[in-house]
């Protein structure tokens, strides 16, 4: 069970912590009924997620022996067995994708679709060039109208505004391209033997559409604080406050894949980075007091 539970990635469960976005900013954070659904939403998107690294980790189990840190996974390493990882992929599959549409039907296809795409990713899209970070980009939009489609069969009022889908967009765009970056460097000539994609890929690319995307990134969350119907929603203007803790930790990032050549996996930099993860906590917790105070 060791490496199976390893190969689920626990810790890539925290992209999709996306899903409560739902529950957050439609002002319902604080009642039981949403934000349970909201979390029943999490745990199915998580499974569903670790769903597909057995199957992308099967699939890449020979590209993978090229790279210096993928080749220790449990099923490059030969620790999970190709059959073990296949069945054990199903059977997380199948429950989460049923107790989705029993969750919400909404929900349901939106988790469905998220399923399909990644599927393709890992079949085809991951060795087409820029179509693999627009993938990745559009399974995180995909989260954030999950967490929104998870409560409106509860209540059909809930809403999420297009700036913040429009924002998560660019948000993941640049982490993708900052995770390419880091392969680039980590791989060095060897980058198309791991994955197709790296080959059309270079440094000076990349960082073109890292700066474009952090641009639009915080440029695309600045006006969604200061929309019209932001500010009516929530009674105040003083979500612009929190627009440098944005600033701050799109550059620390920046920082960490330029000048110590990190962005490889994006949960494990959060979680290694105190400044990063602080910057965060910081962020939620003003939101949170703004919008709920």
């Amino acid at each position: 069970m060791r490496p199976f539970i390893e190969s689920m990635r626990i810790r890539e469960w925290s992209k999709n912590l996306l899903v409560f976005a739902g529950v957050i900013f439609s002002h319902h954070f604080l009642e039981a009924p949403y934000l349970l659904r909201a979390a029943a939403g999490f745990v199915l998107f998580s499974l569903a997620a670790s769903s597909i690294y057995l199957f992308n980790d099967l699939l890449d189990r020979e590209k993978d022996l090229a790279h210096p840190r993928k080749r220790l996974r449990p099923i490059p390493s030969g620790r999970l067995s190709s059959r073990a990882a296949l069945a054990g992929s199903a059977l997380l599959a199948a429950p989460s994708l049923a107790a989705g549409f029993a969750l919400s039907p909404g929900f349901g296809t939106s988790l469905a679709i998220y399923f399909a795409l990644n599927l393709a990713y890992s079949v085809r899209l991951k060795k087409a060039v820029l179509l693999d970070i627009l993938s990745i980009a559009v399974g995180f939009v995909i989260r954030a109208i999950a967490g929104v489609e998870v409560l409106k069969s509860f209540d059909a009022e809930v809403l999420i505004s297009p700036w913040l889908l429009v924002c998560t967009f660019f948000a993941a765009l640049f982490l993708a391209a900052c995770k390419r970056r880091s392969e680039l460097l980590l791989l060095e000539g060897g980058a198309a033997s791991h994955r197709a994609a790296l080959d059309h890929y270079s440094i000076g690319l990349i960082d073109h559409i890292v700066a474009v995307t952090a641009g639009i990134t915080v440029l695309s969350y600045s006006l969604y604080t200061i929309w019209p119907d932001t500010v009516e929603k929530f009674g105040t203007s003083s979500l612009i406050y929190t627009v440098p803790f944005v600033v701050y930790g799109l550059f620390r990032y920046m920082y960490l894949v330029h000048e110590r050549g990190l962005g490889g996996n994006p949960a494990e930099v959060l979680f290694s980075d105190r400044p990063l993860l602080v910057d965060l906590v910081l962020w939620a917790g003003v939101v949170l007091a703004i919008l709920y105070r």
